[in-house]
Order: structure tokens, then C-alpha cells, then sequence
């Protein structure tokens, strides 16, 4: 029940509690104009909404959005921002609706609590623990989806998300132990890579070193110790090292901020576990991080760190000159410290360091001081939001859609540049067919060949950091399915696959222009005066099909029936075309019921093993009955020349719980995993599996062709579209000739 608006006027001589007022005092610091009398009541607001409700701590329910708020106002997000922060769970998990929102706060604090707000699905069913994980990890995946949809029109929803998740990991402790493990893997594949490609490293570090200390405890106790047994040590040296260079750079007449960085817990980890190292054998738990007030004087500094200590060689990064795509200028260096041991110094401008810290979040900070988003901003964030589009729209079902962004989107990337110096981020592993997709969908789909820094390579060819693409392509170029096996990124395989199933469906739609045109030949009509553009796209928008060609390939595959469609183009003509058409004899439609058709026997052929529903056509045998054909069958169109007298139009419907056995050919990207996503399928639409041939072939494609027991065609293609959703499945195809079946 709704509540009324009236219960959320703040009632006289109500008392403003100290974590409203330290937020307030926190906000005005950054903007003194801003208006406190709203965020009150939005705070208000929430605790009215949430006044029963209690965390799993036992605390009452609003200290968890007042925190979130209060993260946000350390990152200096605008005004909209903590109003919706303060409200963010109200739409999920409390009465108040959209329209109330709506008209105390405004249309744009409504989006960003819209955006937040986890996706509503039914109860879950009693199933196994095993289906239970998988749907609900289904469920995380759409809600992801949404929630990156949401993104992507306005950045502010994830920022809010991201604060949303680091309080719930600050108070983690309250959870079960397998629910904690179970929030903190998600943090650590989804949350931190997130902040990480916004360039929010506070929240990132803080995410990552969570997340760590309940999937890792062990570890995290063993690290956390040896860090700070090294600490003392190690800060005296850092502390030597920021005394001799903040005086050379006096000297020199600058003036910089000079600071020890110290490295953050889960990053020490990566390094012992991925690249093997021992504690002893890491150097940089501290570096060195200098601020300074122009560009010029970045580069000046860094010429005095290595006049002051020796370079070591290749691992200098110019992240000023060619910035990272989330935004991030620095430079990079690392020399031998004073004491023999490599040290990392970064040299930024205070408004790079800005930059560096609150990633995307510092856009609304300059947006709200009355800034305008630079020319670059406005770029790095439409590329972003495309990105994100790619990424949601290339998959359909769930499992797909989170493979693809663990990939794409939270793996490690490589930087690669145009010929013109714009910087393309690509997952680790990605090749020039990767880059080509990236730029353009028409570049990748007539790429035929890359330039790597002025040297031809192949197509499979591992990109690395800095490295210059030059795309070669061909007008007449396609791609080809061996490409799949080396493609790293969603965006490209997506657009392959799309390609490869129009080249299908162009069979599909030529295969249903045959079938209409023996159709409406056979009511003595002219097929040329019917197949036109016209009546085809006035067909196709009656049944709700996107073009004349979505139409006919509908009809090749058997989703729409022949008569239908036929129906739809024809309509009711007031006479047959008389001069020059062959007519074929009319003849009564029988019905097919429990195994016999009009008391006659029949049997499936077993060419093309129809099911009930197919628009089947009987052909009488002589001495075995009626065998029933797929309207589409090729045999069928054999025996119209051969033996037009013996084929009787049958109708055939369900005839209870029997099962039918029917042939399908999938092709499909040959992965690990990929028969478990098909069974789980099968399993879920409840479809027994008769026979199973599995064929891989060296382009890591696999042909699947397999027999299946169905109730009907209902059924049938309830299991094609689910499988056609899967991401590597290139296409699902009924076949046409089959094992002797009952």
C-alpha cells in the first residue's frame, strides 16, 4: 500500500541527526550553494519508507543509504546524485512508487533510482541447489544488464551502485559465511573491474582488498602482516627518497606535492600468485607520486627522477601523451632507488590526479561547479556508452551476457592505436580482427588483412600494448567462421555470427519462396502477380514479422506455415488465373488422429520426420498407407512432378502424450562448456535426446546433429529459439533426412 504523501513532510521539531548534518557540512565544502532543505527531506523520505526495517546487523535499515550518500559526497558526485543515493533502495523494497519521486524529487533523480533498482522476478520454485545457483545467477545477469543499459544513458547509476556495493562489503560481516563468499566473487569479477574501467580507483582498491579478505582470509591475515612488519623499514626509505627529490625540484623552481603510494593489498596478491613472486622479492609495496601544476612541468620532473636515479629500461609509460580510455594521464617510471631498489615514481597535474582518483565521478564534480564537459570527456564517454550497448546487446541469454563482460570488460586489456593516435582498449589475447570490429562493424566484415607498427601479420595475430593497426580491407570481403576461433571480444564474435546466420537465413528465405510459389501455383495463380515487395511486406507486418525476407525465412524454417502466409499474400481472390497456369486437382484435407488418418494407417517419412503442427502433405503409398511429408520437405517438391496424384493435403494435430523423434544440425563455436549449456536446454524444455553426433572440425566450429523426442511443433521450436540464444551457436536447422524413426 502506497503511503501518502503527507507522511513525508518533516514533521515540527524534528531532530536532524549528526550523520545528516556531518553529510551536509561534507557537501557545502565542495558547494555552499547547495540545497540542504531537499537532501533532508530526501533523507527523510527513506527513513519514513524504511522505518521497519532492519539490516542484517540488526541496525536500523537507513544507516545503509545515508552511507551511501556520505561515500558519494567523498567522491563530490553533484547534488542529484546523494538525493538519489539517500532513496535508492524506496522503489525496491518499500511503498513508495514512481510518481511520488517523480514529483518531490524530479524526472532525473527518479532515472537514477529506476536505474539502481534490482530487476523484480518471480519467487524461485522448488528446484535442485544446482538449478536454484544457476537461476539465480541468471537473474544477476539481467539485472546486470539493466543495470549497464541504465549506465549508459547516465554514468550516475553505477557510480551509485558501485557506493551502493562497497558499504555492503564494509559490513559484510554480518552475512553467512556462503553468502559472503558468494557477494564478494561477485564484487571481485564485476564491481572492481566496473570502477576500474569508470577510473573510480578509490572505490576500486577498497573493493578489491574486501572482497579479498573473505575469499582469501588466509591469505589476506599472511599479507596484511608481512606488510606491516616491512612497513617501518620501508616508509624510512620512502620518506629518504621524497626529502632528496621534492629539494632537486625546488631547486629546479618547482613546487610539487610529493607523496608516498603505497600498494594496496589484493595488487600485492596478483603479483605473488599470477607472476610468482615472493614477498621479499617485491620492491614497490611503496612508490612515489609527484603533483604539479602544469603539463610542461611533468615532463621537466621526470627529466630531474632521472637525473636523480637511474632508469630502468622499458618500463617507462606516457599515459599524458596517449591517455588510458577511462580517462587516466600520468606518467610512468621506475628507476633504482637510492638504496638499489627499483621504486615507481608517477608524475601527474593536480587536475590529472583529480581525474585519477574519482575517474568519471570528477565529470559531475566539474559539471556542477558550472564547468562544461571537454571536447575529450564528451568522446571518452560516448565511447564508452557505445561499448556498453555492444556488450548488451550481443547476447541474448544470461550465462552468455556475463561470459562476454568478464571478457571484454573486466579482463586485462592491451591498448592498441589508429594510425591517427586514437587509443582502442581490447581484451588481452585481442587481434587485429578485435580492432577492426571496434572501429566499425563494416571494417571488421571486409577486413582481409593488418598492419602491426608498418609490418604485415596475420589476422590471428596477439596485439600488444602501443602497438599502431592498420586495418586493410576489400569492398567484396566476408568474413569467415575461422575467425571465431581466435576473436577475443563479444562485439566481434557477435557481428561474425550475425553474419553467418544472414547467410543462413537467406537460404531459409529462399527455400520459403519456393514453398509459396508451388502453394499459390497450385490454386491456379500466378506466383510473379503475388511475390511482389508489396504484398510480401503487407504480409510480413500482419504477422508481425520485420520485413518481407524476415517473412520468407520464417516460412523456409517452418515457424510460419505455408497456408498462413499464403493467406496473407492471396487473400480471397475472386477467381483462379485461368490462361497458361497448370492446376493440380483439389483435393479434401483429412485429419490425422491417434495413427491413422481418416481411419487409413499412416507414417512419418522418414526423409524429414514431420511432428504435429508441421503443415504436412500425405502421400498415398501403395500397400503402407499415407506417409505424412514436411510441406518443405525437398522430396515433397519431387514427387509434385513426379506423382501429383497420390499427395492429399493432411491436417495433423497433437493427439496426446506421444513423443516424436525429429532431427536438428546445430553449428556451433567449439568451446569448453558448450554441450552443458545444450543439455541444460533440453533438460529445462524437458526434451528427451534419442541420438547424438558431435563432429568437430579444425576452424573450432563442431556440427551437432542429433535426434530429439518432441510432443509437437510447439515444442519443438521452443527448443530451436532457445538454442538459438545461446552466444556461440551459429545456427539450429530441422534436417531433412533421418534414421528410420517410429
Amino acid at each position: 500500500m502506497a503511503l501518502d504523501l503527507s507522511a513525508f513532510e518533516i514533521p515540527a521539531g524534528w531532530e536532524e541527526p549528526e550523520e545528516v548534518t556531518a553529510l551536509l557540512e561534507r557537501l557545502k565544502e565542495e558547494r555552499p550553494n547547495v540545497d540542504g532543505a531537499r537532501i533532508r527531506r530526501a533523507y527523510h523520505v527513506a527513513e519514513v519508507a524504511h522505518r521497519d526495517q532492519k539490516r542484517r546487523s540488526g541496525e536500523p535499515y537507513i544507516t545503509h543509504p545515508l552511507a551511501v550518500a556520505t561515500i558519494l559526497a567523498d567522491l563530490r558526485m553533484d547534488e542529484d546524485t546523494i538525493v538519489a543515493a539517500l532513496l535508492h533502495d524506496v522503489l525496491e523494497d518499500t511503498p513508495v512508487t514512481d510518481d511520488q519521486i517523480r514529483e518531490l524529487f524530479g524526472e532525473e533523480v527518479l532515472g537514477l533510482v529506476q536505474g539502481v533498482t534490482k530487476m523484480k522476478f518471480p519467487p524461485l520454485p522448488k528446484k535442485t541447489d544446482g538449478k536454484i545457483r544457476a537461476e539465480e545467477r541468471t537473474r544477476f545477469a539481467e539485472t546486470m544488464r539493466k543495470m549497464l543499459l541504465a549506465m549508459a544513458a547516465d554514468f550516475r547509476v553505477m557510480v551509485i551502485k558501485l557506493a551502493d556495493r562497497l558499504h555492503n562489503m564494509q559490513t559484510l560481516h554480518a552475512m553467512d559465511e556462503e553468502k559472503r563468499r558468494e557477494i564478494a566473487q561477485q564484487t571481485l569479477e564485476v564491481y572492481a573491474p566496473i570502477a576500474s574501467r569508470l577510473g573510480i580507483w578509490q572505490i576500486k582498491w577498497q573493493l578489491e582488498d574486501l572482497a579479498f579478505k573473505y575469499l582469501y582470509p588466509e591469505k589476506f591475515e599472511e599479507i596484511s602482516e608481512k606488510v606491516a612488519k616491512s612497513r617501518k623499514q620501508r616508509e624510512k626509505e620512502i620518506q629518504e627518497c621524497i626529502r632528496i627529490l621534492k629539494e632537486r625540484l625546488e631547486a629546479h623552481g618547482i613546487f610539487a606535492e610529493v607523496q608516498g603510494r603505497p600498494k594496496h593489498l589484493y595488487s600485492i596478491y596478483e603479483k605473488m600468485e599470477v607472476q610468482g613472486f615472493e614477498f621479499e622479492e617485491i620492491y614497490d609495496l611503496l612508490g612515489l607520486r609527484v603533483i604539479v601544476d602544469t603539463e610542461a612541468q611533468c615532463y621537466q620532473a621526470l627529466g630531474i627522477v632521472h637525473e636523480l636515479w637511474i632508469p630502468i629500461p622499458g618500463l617507462f609509460y606516457d599515459y599524458i601523451a596517449k591517455p588510458k580510455p577511462n580517462g587516466y594521464q600520468s606518467l610512468h617510471t621506475k628507476v633504482v632507488g637510492p638504496h638499489g631498489e627499483p621504486l615507481e615514481v608517477q608524475i601527474r597535474t593536480h587536475e590529472m590526479h583529480r581525474m585519477a582518483e574519482f575517474g568519471i565521478a570528477s565529470h559531475w564534480q566539474y559539471k556542477s561547479r558550472g564547468g562544461e564537459t571537454s571536447i575529450e570527456d564528451a568522446i571518452r564517454l560516448n565511447k564508452l556508452r557505445q561499448q556498453i550497448f555492444d556488450w548488451s546487446k550481443a547476447t541474448q541469454s544470461g550465462s552468455d551476457f556475463l561470459r562476454s563482460i568478464s571478457m571484454d570488460l573486466f579482463g586485462e586489456q592491451v591498448f592498441a592505436f589508429t594510425p591517427k593516435g586514437d587509443v582502442i582498449d581490447l581484451p588481452a589475447g585481442a587481434t587485429p580482427v578485435d580492432f577492426a570490429f571496434r572501429i566499425h562493424t563494416q571494417v571488421g566484415l571486409h577486413c582481409v588483412g593488418a598492419k602491426v607498427n608498418g609490418r604485415i601479420v596475420k589476422l590471428d595475430h596477439q596485439l600488444e600494448n602501443g602497438d599502431i593497426v592498420e586495418v586493410l580491407t576489400r569492398r567484396d570481403a566476408q568474413p569467415s567462421v575461422d575467425w571465431i576461433r581466435f576473436c577475443k571480444t563479444a562485439t566481434a564474435r557477435s557481428r561474425i555470427r550475425a553474419f553467418l546466420r544472414q547467410q543462413n537465413r537467406e537460404v531459409n528465405a529462399q527455400r520459403g519462396r519456393e514453398a509459396l510459389e508451388r502453394e499459390i501455383r497450385s490454386m491456379g495463380l500466378d506466383p510473379k502477380e503475388y511475390l511482389t515487395e508489396e504484398k510480401l511486406s503487407a504480409a510480413a507486418e500482419s504477422l508481425k514479422k520485420k520485413d518481407d525476407k524476415d517473412l520468407l525465412a520464417a516460412v523456409g524454417e517452418g515457424i510460419v506455415s505455408v497456408r498462413r502466409a499464403v493467406s496473407r499474400i492471396v487473400g480471397s481472390p475472386k477467381s483462379a488465373r485461368p490462361s497458361g497456369v497448370p492446376t493440380a486437382p483439389v483435393q479434401q484435407s483429412l485429419t490425422v488422429e491417434r495413427g491413422a488418418v481418416d481411419n487409413v494407417a499412416f507414417r512419418r517419412s522418414k526423409c524429414c520426420l514431420p511432428v504435429p503442427g508441421d503443415e504436412v502433405v500425405g502421400y498415398i503409398s501403395k500397400g503402407r498407407g499415407i506417409i505424412l511429408h514436411r510441406k518443405l520437405c525437398p522430396n515433397v517438391q519431387a514427387l509434385e512432378q513426379s506423382d501429383p496424384e497420390r499427395l492429399v493435403a493432411v491436417s495433423w494435430r497433437r493427439d496426446g502424450s506421444q513423443a516424436y523423434t525429429t532431427g536438428l544440425r546445430i553449428q556451433t563455436v567449439n568451446r569448453q562448456g558448450l554441450f552443458a549449456d545444450i543439455a541444460n536446454i533440453f533438460g529445462e524444455t524437458k526434451t528427451n535426446v534419442a541420438s547424438a553426433k558431435i563432429r568437430t572440425l579444425p576452424n573450432q566450429t563442431a556440427l551437432l546433429e542429433m535426434d530429439i523426442d518432441v510432443m509437437d511443433r510447439q515444442h519443438l521450436q521452443s527448443v530451436i529459439s532457445r538454442l538459438s540464444s545461446l552466444q556461440d551457436v551459429i545456427s539450429v536447422q530441422r534436417t531433412f533426412s533421418g534414421k528410420k524413426k517410429r
